[in-house]
């Protein structure tokens, strides 16, 4: 008999080896593909993804707005699938984003997108994929067989590989990355995690909030939570948050604030004082030089780049879904319902 929750928890904490091993090794994976797009005349991106996938292209939306400059929208497959729209994409760079490489709808979708003149490239962990067939050009995620049904290393990878792209792109040093190992390893097994996974045990309704580049943070973390614990988690950026559902939010419905040391963090100061106003349960998941009241507190690596922090942040969010999934007497390897790969069309 396996132990309920083994499998994730064995890849939560694969994340740093996973993450070293991408460094020492990106070069002959990642040159060829920057050599093209420099050749590109390239005026917008696009990027596709579904669930914990759609996350990291939400990342990598906020990192190519600031290091590029160029505009940036996620795709709505149905648009190519179900509708089956003709599209104009001369200048489009294309990016699909997924685990398993096999979602159909994304494998149309970016067929459909190289046949209408995008440039187009995968970045999926599965060697031979439908989605690697379809596009152009190929990244590895190098994250290692995923067993549980919960995503959690193929997510860091990506990220990781989403930044290297773009880094690469912008032409900026890759050296920052250096760190990002340490930092994940830095963030796992804090004992912190457990005191919040038994404060919120009996909690049925949540919302996770964060700003800029930590805000799919927020939503990754929000969906890890639904998928294992089966609560209700609701994730918003502070802004949104502000514009109304401000109004549900009580000291029933704990909030789980990401607040990064730099300017999502200071963006998410008003946030902040308003949650305090209404008495608010916040639990704070922040590196010791962001200061703030809060019910609760996971602590983060420190001096981590804003950019890049995300990669960490991540990981005890990851650890507490696991406890709290286990404090319900869930098996989080193996969510009711739920398949590795999810068939969309």
């Amino acid at each position: 008999m396996t132990t309920p929750g083994h499998l994730m928890a064995a890849e939560i904490a694969e994340q740093p080896t996973v993450l070293a091993h991408i460094l020492s090794s990106y070069d002959a994976h990642l040159s060829p593909v920057l050599a093209r797009l420099r050749a590109h005349d390239t005026r917008s991106v696009l990027l596709v993804a579904r669930g914990t996938s759609d996350h990291a292209a939400i990342y990598a939306k906020y990192l190519i707005e600031t290091r590029l400059g160029l505009p940036v929208g996620l795709v709505s497959t149905s648009t190519y699938t179900a509708y089956d729209a003709q599209a104009h994409l001369d200048g489009v760079v294309w990016i699909a984003v997924s685990q398993s490489g096999g979602s159909p709808d994304l494998v149309e979708s970016t067929e459909k997108a190289r046949a209408a003149g995008a440039l187009t490239i995968a970045l999926t962990n599965a060697d031979g994929s439908p989605l690697e067939a379809a596009a152009e050009l190929r990244l590895p995620m190098l994250a290692g067989v995923e067993r549980s049904v919960a995503a959690t290393k193929t997510y860091t990878a990506s990220l990781q590989w989403l930044w290297l792209l773009v880094e690469g792109w912008a032409g900026g040093s890759l050296d920052a990355a250096a760190g990002v190992p340490d930092w994940v390893a830095g963030a796992l097994d804090r004992p912190e995690v457990s005191e919040v996974a038994s404060r919120y045990r009996f909690v049925e309704r949540l919302v996770t909030t964060s700003r800029g580049f930590a805000y799919p943070t927020a939503r990754e973390s929000a969906l890890k939570l639904m998928e294992t614990c089966y609560l209700s988690a609701h994730a918003f950026s502070g802004a949104d948050l502000l514009h109304g559902p401000l109004a549900m939010i009580d000291e029933d419905r704990p909030v789980v604030v990401i607040c990064p040391d730099g300017a999502g963090g200071r963006a998410l100061q008003p946030v902040l004082e308003q949650l305090d106003a209404r008495g608010a349960d916040v639990c704070l998941v922040a590196p010791p030089e962001v200061t703030a009241t809060s019910a609760a507190r996971i602590p983060l690596p420190s001096g981590m780049i804003e950019q890049l922090a995300p990669i960490a942040q991540v990981v005890p969010l990851q650890q507490l879904a696991l406890q709290l999934a286990l404090s319900r007497h869930y098996d989080p390897d193996r969510p009711r319902g739920l398949q590795k790969v999810t068939k969309t069309t």
